[in-house]
């Protein structure tokens, strides 16, 4: 993986900083249907994709394109509404495009979020998972089977107790679990699914671990969280849809959002 000193990463961060009124703390990476946090920002700063040196737009529907700088409490943050996705033609360097600018505009904590189907049959829609592990389930890297990944550079004990510490302070449910990470574009079958969960999955979605992977290189500190947005495929008798995971995005929205505002209050100087 290229590291963060390449010049199209230099150019993306020199537009951007172009822009912003101040270097964030904390940036976030919203998944499908959890962009209206950014909209919660005070003072808010807004950098579209398309006005950023060597990033694409993103064709996925609930991923605006856009930066979002502003502020929770006096904590500066700045989030990305839009991720890029394996499926949709781009190599791992452009998929961690966001992380290594992240770390340029001078972050140190990084918040990635997603929307992911639900793999485990004890939890429900709606719910919300603290990441603590993860499967490569692309068989990009091999063709054995994966096994779960706890590595603690990723999963730092300390990042972990920070969400599960906001979790209760807010009486949210967190669920805790291992992320499958799987290429898409297609939902995996119930053959996949069934098969992810004997690897021990608990969500599995088509994003998420190229950048966390990136953050942890780059020594940032990561906080990965699901939104467990529908059942995979096969645990119901129901056909999967992009338009079920953005409504159950939408309804979590609340939840969410305070989730990720206690989180944010403990990084906070």
């Amino acid at each position: 993986m290229t590291g963060p000193d390449s010049r199209h990463d230099q150019e993306a961060a020199a537009a951007v900083l172009e822009r912003l009124t101040e270097r964030p703390k904390v940036a976030l990476v919203l998944g499908s249907g959890l962009g209206e946090f950014a909209d919660t920002l005070a003072a808010p700063v807004r950098v579209p994709y398309g006005d950023i040196p060597h990033f694409p737009q993103p064709t996925v529907p609930g991923h605006v394109g856009e930066l979002v700088l502003g502020r929770v409490g006096n904590l500066p943050v700045l989030t990305a509404r839009g991720r890029f996705h394996y499926y949709e033609g781009h190599d791992l360097e452009t998929i961690a495009r966001p992380i290594r600018l992240f770390s340029l505009l001078g972050a140190k904590t990084v918040i990635i979020t997603n929307a992911a189907g639900c793999v485990n049959t004890g939890w429900s829609e709606g719910d919300l998972m603290l990441i603590t592990g993860h499967l490569d389930s692309t068989y990009l890297r091999s063709a054995d089977d994966p096994q779960p990944v706890r590595d603690e550079t990723i999963y730092r004990p300390e990042s972990l107790n920070l969400a599960r510490e906001a979790a209760r302070e807010t009486g949210i449910e967190l669920r805790e679990g291992i992320y499958a990470w799987a290429l898409g574009p297609s939902y995996e079958t119930p053959a996949e699914i069934r098969h992810i969960r004997r690897l021990g999955g608990d969500a599995v979605g088509m994003s998420t671990l190229p950048e966390m992977e990136a953050a942890a290189e780059l020594g940032l500190q990561v906080i990965g969280i699901s939104c467990l947005t529908n059942y995979a495929a096969g645990i119901r008798d129901v056909p999967l849809n992009h338009a079920e995971v953005l409504a159950t995005s939408r309804r979590v929205q609340a939840a969410f959002g305070r989730l990720v505002t206690a989180i944010l209050g403990k990084l906070a100087p």
